[in-house]
């Protein structure tokens, strides 16, 4: 761990590595929604509206994991202080919420035929919505903290004590009396049936390897704008130093 955390072997690792997952991620994500929308048969129950299930679950996915790697940079931050820790979890964080809300809107589009309203204060619904707000909290105050000069150590804490909520979403349909249905998917089981279970994981890993190569474009480019900015610095000092000649410089003049 502690090799990879340099930022010349990280780049380096991100230049070939990015590629590869933006292209096969698109390819697989593509495929897979395609494959959901145009040749997953109607459910039994839910109809067509089944189909928004291969764009609603990977973004559930997505909004909920990318908190849980803000918390594990969050944690490297102030336990390790990797110098990429931070630069990793500011990457993390606008994507994530993307997908956060990408996640409360199809959401609601499925839920108006389902339930008959586009919302209610489901405790699935109102968690996820507690994490949106999260990710627009902490965004603020990393751009605060960039913008003041202040520790990132704040930010770190702030995702930290904001990952509790991730439990709190997973377990929401299983603690309260839920519209929201119950997990569909557990470990070594699941109640969905084939026809739509394969699909749908595609989509999963497919929206996955895309999350992952624009959290490496985003570090990148933050990485990029801290070099630029050091070399201005480093530009404006230089200008800034004395220029001309001291006191040993022998003196002009005849004899």
């Amino acid at each position: 761990m502690h090799t990879y955390a340099n930022p010349k072997r990280f780049l380096g690792i991100a230049k070939w590595l990015m590629p590869l997952l933006f292209w096969s991620g698109l390819a697989l994500s593509a495929g897979a929604v395609a494959w959901g929308l145009a040749v997953v048969p109607p459910d039994r129950l839910m109809g067509e509206s089944v189909r928004i299930l291969f764009i609603h679950v990977p973004a559930a996915w997505l909004g909920m994991g990318g908190w849980a790697g803000i918390a594990i940079s969050s944690a490297m931050l102030l336990i390790w202080k990797h110098p990429l820790a931070g630069i990793s979890a500011r990457a993390i964080a606008v994507p994530g919420m993307v997908f956060t809300a990408v996640c409360l809107a199809t959401g609601s589009i499925w839920g108006r035929p389902t339930w008959g309203t586009w919302w209610v204060w489901d405790g699935r619904l109102t968690s996820m919505l507690v994490l949106l707000f999260l990710y627009a909290g902490y965004i603020a105050l990393v751009q605060a903290t960039t913008r003041e000069g202040g520790s990132a150590k704040i930010a770190a804490i702030f995702g930290l004590v904001g990952a509790v909520n991730i439990p709190i979403i997973n377990r929401s349909v299983v603690w309260w009396n839920s519209l929201h249905q119950p997990p569909s998917i557990t470990m070594g089981n699941s109640a969905i049936d084939g026809v739509f279970l394969m699909p749908l994981l595609a989509a999963v890993v497919g929206f996955s390897l895309l999350f992952g190569a624009i959290v490496l474009m985003r570090m990148r480019a933050i990485i990029a704008e801290a070099q630029v900015e050091a070399r201005l610095k480093r530009r404006a000092l230089d200008d800034d130093a004395p220029r001309g000649g001291g006191a040993g410089e022998p003196a002009m003049g005849g004899a």
